[in-house]
């Protein structure tokens, strides 16, 4: 094999890292001056190979250079990439733990006036444009570095001043004053904020993957598995080789699928078949779901060529997904009213993007327009635009570079119906999961409202982003362009999922409902229990309201608490407690106890041998009957109607006498009948039998 200096290798990489996705040429790196980009090669070196060359975008700002710019970057194997606010921008998604360090002795082979260019092996652009006429900015102010480092999530951003970042880029196209203003101190400190975070390579600590779906994760991103498996610092090798999948995927094989539904009970008369009501279930509660959703994906705005607009979105406007898609919020500076569960905030037009819109189909699928149901009350006022939507274009106020959601929001004070749009946007996720970055937390989320959000059930948002959280008053006024937009599920669709799903008789335990609670819990850093003591844990729902309390609470709690066998715990869920504190309680939680309410949707997030003990459901017998069932936990209610007695015909201000409207009173010997029922199941699971287990193995350990 001929062997090539570095000079060559430099002057000659324009044939191996040709900008992937553009017709935009490379000058010609033999030349100088104005417009020149240097290149250096990594092909030929071996430990590079393995590296997803694939993974680079070069993105034009503008397609013609035109003489007010000037090209002041380089193109390099590196993790840096200088962007410009109105310009040129290059991102890399995949980080490396080897950093080359060219010394002064590569001087002949970099550009005049450079000493040190320290390079990350993976491929990326740095580049900008720097406008050459007088603009209101400083131009030292108008250059940023965007340093890209995975770490588990989509390219980790910082940003410092172009005078900064000269002292690792060593622009030559600079004047000598700039150049005379970087002081050797901030050279040697901007080298290390910018390699020190990527000496670690793949932070995997931060990919937060429950370890139960990893080996789905690495089965559906292959080249990340490769990366662990390469990787000494992968904690997650045990997962590598196995085989399994959610179920959607269109090579998973059923019996490596996720989900493990069961219909132990009778069909009712839905269906012929056993196989049908699994089916049935599967399709109507489960990943089956989300297959369909996947399935119904239609391309609603066509693009023509690379970087146009595309929206795609399942039937009745359901779920949408975009790129480079522009939104008008301008008249809401002028808007008098707030925005809560409106249908008005668009107008025609005022969304938009440049792409071929396939108007019959967008005609036929605007046809749900309850605020909750679809996005068809703003999705269709959708319209083609002939100019692009990409940064800094004339219609873009507001760029938003990062993976964007636009959420309508239930009743947030709420848990059950808040958790409709928690679950409803998890779901989204798997509709949406085509790449690796499917459920990162970098995003940034947009609720369709102008009030503030305010929930103490907003610590669940951590699990799917790391960023402020955006209302319609941070952009109103202002015209929105989103590079990716997801409008995820949302909370009442018709036979949706979560709230009014119609459920087929005599199944339960659906994987989807499983997965989404041991996603939430592992983001929200929620400790699963391991070990039991021997007892049967009951947390006791208090209901602070004026209706559905039990008169006789005290009674039945000292009932529980004669049977040495309990542990009990009365919890006031209050907004003013901490929502994570609550969730760890649940982990500790055996069988749940309380009136027909929110506060029984803690029954998502209670272990998998878990009874829900809805003492008394008020008249309204599905509704955490059906989400227990979806969850896969026990659920039993009261049984003798004659052994209760409520306070009242109750009061509801509209309709007069109402269940849900008055307090009850239980009898405790049919309680603790029921409560006997319960532990029944708990001791037969063998996921609390493996807890007890665990005890017996830690006290022998002591007694050695």
């Amino acid at each position: 094999m001929t062997q090539h200096s570095q000079r060559e290798r430099f002057l000659h990489a324009k044939r191996y890292h040709r900008p992937l996705g553009t017709a935009h040429p490379i000058p010609n790196p033999s030349t100088t001056g104005p417009g020149t980009r240097r290149v250096l090669s990594v092909r030929e070196n071996p430990r590079l190979k393995r590296l997803p060359v694939s993974r680079c975008q070069y993105i034009p700002r503008n397609n013609d250079r035109k003489k007010n710019h000037e090209h002041v970057g380089v193109w390099c194997p590196t993790h840096l990439a200088l962007e410009t606010r109105r310009g040129l921008g290059v991102e890399s998604e995949w980080a490396s733990p080897l950093v080359l360090n060219w010394r002064n002795r590569h001087r002949g082979s970099l550009p005049r006036g450079t000493g040190s260019l320290f390079l990350v092996p993976s491929v990326c652009g740095v580049g900008g444009w720097r406008r050459r006429d007088r603009s209101t900015r400083k131009s030292e102010e108008d250059l940023w570095l965007t340093i890209c480092c995975l770490h588990g999530e989509r390219s980790t951003k910082r940003k410092a001043v172009l005078v900064s970042v000269i002292g690792v880029l060593h622009v030559t196209q600079l004047n000598a004053g700039m150049r005379q203003r970087i002081s050797v101190t901030m050279k040697s400190l901007l080298h290390l904020v910018i390699i020190l975070p990527c000496l670690e390579g793949f932070r995997w600590k931060d990919l937060k993957i429950h370890s139960e779906h990893m080996a789905i994760y690495f089965q559906n991103n292959p080249e990340i598995a490769k990366e662990c498996e390469k990787s000494s610092s992968c904690p997650f090798n045990m997962h590598l080789n196995r085989k399994i999948c959610w179920g959607y995927e269109n090579d998973c094989q059923k019996e490596y699928a996720y989900s493990h539904p069961s219909c132990p009970g009778e069909h009712r008369g839905w269906v012929r078949t056993k196989e049908e009501q699994i089916a049935t279930f599967y399709s109507q509660g489960d990943f089956g779901f989300i297959q369909e959703q996947r399935e119904e994906l239609k391309t609603y705005c066509h693009p023509e060529q690379e970087g146009d607009s595309v929206l795609e979105c399942s039937d009745h406007m359901r779920f949408c997904r975009g790129k480079y898609i522009s939104i008008d919020f301008r008249d809401l500076a002028s808007r008098k009213e707030p925005v809560l569960y409106n249908v008005d905030v668009l107008k025609h037009g005022q969304v938009s993007g440049h792409c071929k819109l396939d108007k019959s189909l967008h005609k036929a699928n605007s046809d749900q327009i309850s605020f909750l149901q679809s996005w068809g009350p703003e999705l269709q006022h959708f319209t083609e635009r002939k100019e692009r939507v990409q940064r800094n274009a004339e219609m873009c106020d507001v760029w938003v570079e990062d993976p964007a959601v636009i959420m309508k929001l239930d009743a947030t004070s709420n848990m059950y119906h808040h958790f409709c749009d928690f679950f409803n946007l998890y779901a989204a996720q798997h509709v949406n999961n085509s790449d690796a970055f499917a459920f990162s937390r970098n995003n940034q989320i947009l609720l369709w409202t102008t009030y503030t959000y305010r929930s103490n059930f907003g610590a669940a948002f951590d699990a799917f982003t790391k960023n402020k959280i955006w209302n319609l008053e941070d952009v109103k006024g202002r015209r929105v362009c989103f590079k990716n937009v997801m409008f995820p599920l949302l909370p009442r669709m018709i036979f949706g999922l979560y709230y009014n799903t119609p459920i087929i008789w005599g199944c339960e335990n659906s994987g989807l409902f499983h997965a989404f609670s041991r996603h939430i819990l592992h983001r929200l850093d929620i400790p699963e229990r391991s070990i039991g003591d021997g007892r049967i844990h009951v947390t006791f729902l208090v209901r602070d309201t004026k209706y559905r309390r039990i008169l006789n609470q005290p009674a039945l709690i000292r009932a529980l608490e004669k049977n040495k066998e309990f542990y009990v715990r009365k919890a006031e869920y209050s907004h003013q407690m901490d929502f994570r504190q609550q969730l760890r309680q649940d982990q500790w939680t055996d069988i749940f106890i309380g009136m027909h309410g929110a506060g029984l949707t803690h029954l998502l997030f209670l272990p998998d041998w878990a009874v829900l003990f809805e003492i008394y459901n008020c008249g309204d017998a599905n509704c955490y009957q059906d989400l227990a069932r979806l969850r896969g936990i026990k659920y039993l209610t009261w049984e003798d109607q004659t052994k209760l007695k409520p306070e009242d015909e109750g009061h509801h201000p509209d309709i007069g006498a109402h269940e849900k409207f008055t307090n009850y009173e239980f009898n405790v010997k049919e309680f603790m009948r029921l409560m006997q029922k319960a532990v029944d199941h708990v001791k037969n699971h063998r996921g609390w039998q493996n807890l007890q287990e665990n005890l017996r193995l830690a006290q022998r350990r002591e007694e050695l």
